[in-house]
């Protein structure tokens, strides 16, 4: 049997090789080679404890954070509801009652 992957249109399991793509005789559709090793996984956000995060979850701040570019200090125990997570460096957007809108990173806050 063929080690290739079926056609990922119509599930033919004729594909073949041509260079560095592969192609079904079937349906005719082409695909990188390279495809099949990036697949596409949504990124996972997890809190300190592992556990995964969602858009819409409580969260309670595990540390002192300072506010860059203040004297302001997020202490531990402070309770973020309703974050948004997001790409990047900081993967959670949220509002902070006394303080306002900022982004903090999900291994200083665990799920409320």
């Amino acid at each position: 049997m063929s080690s290739l992957p079926k056609c990922p249109e119509c599930s033919s399991e004729y594909t073949y090789e041509d260079g560095s793509n592969y192609v079904c005789p079937e349906c005719a559709h082409e695909w990188p080679q390279s495809a099949e090793e990036a697949v596409e996984a949504a990124k996972v956000f997890k809190d300190a404890n592992g556990n995964l995060l969602q858009d819409g979850d409580s969260v309670t701040v595990i540390k002192d954070l300072k506010v860059k570019g203040s004297s302001l200090v997020v202490k531990v125990g402070t309770k973020v509801k309703n974050i948004r997570l997001i790409d990047g460096d900081h993967d959670i957007d949220c509002k902070i009652d006394g303080i306002g809108a900022m982004k903090l990173k999900s291994e200083f806050v665990r799920k409320a």
